[in-house]
């Protein structure tokens, strides 16, 4: 016998007729992305990125390329974004 039939804990079951919820994150996501300044960010991030994995001796990080992207886009996502959160 399983230990919750056991101790009488309640078994819930999801229902197959609900569709399939979406994360509204990604979505908003996706759509601050094609803004140009956003996306001008995430080039410089690739452009460092390529250029320190071309290197095999270096010290350099594009962690500061990488912060300055993910901060502008999550900026953009929350302005929108519990606005849409039940």
């Amino acid at each position: 016998m399983a230990f919750w039939k056991f101790v009488g804990l309640p078994v819930v079951k999801a229902d197959d007729d609900e569709e399939e919820l979406v994360d509204p994150q990604a979505a908003l996501r996706d759509k601050c992305q094609a803004k140009g300044h956003i996306e001008s960010l995430y080039n410089k991030y690739q452009e460092c990125n390529d250029r320190v994995n071309s290197r095999s001796k270096t010290t350099e990080t594009c962690m500061e390329e990488l912060f300055d992207y993910v901060a502008e886009l999550d900026h953009c996502v929350a302005h929108s974004l519990f606005s849409k959160l039940k």
